[in-house]
């Protein structure tokens, strides 16, 4: 019974977190690392850069070294979780 509650509270958990969550690991709590030693601090970018590249790496029309690895981590993003990034992260 223990373990059903736990996995219930895991999934839930992993239902309503920030889709920002999945950057924090590269580009730092408040986007303020430079990812893998390549990125740009993202957290001085425009929410309209911001979205720009989100976009621009799930369609694969941008970026740079790290295109192909970013392409994975915002293929599963919708307008909305791109969005919410966006607001989450921006000056």
């Amino acid at each position: 019974m223990r373990k059903i509650l736990l996995l219930t509270s895991i999934l839930t958990y992993a239902a309503f977190a920030s889709p920002y969550a999945r950057c924090v690991s590269c580009h730092g709590a408040s986007g303020e690392k430079v990812a893998l030693g390549k990125s740009k601090i993202i957290k001085d970018m425009t929410k309209a850069e911001i979205i720009t590249a989100l976009k621009g790496y799930k369609d694969g029309s941008y970026g740079g070294a790290m295109k192909g690895l970013m392409k994975g981590q915002v293929s599963s993003l919708s307008d909305v979780d791109i969005d919410t990034i966006a607001n989450q992260i921006s000056k």
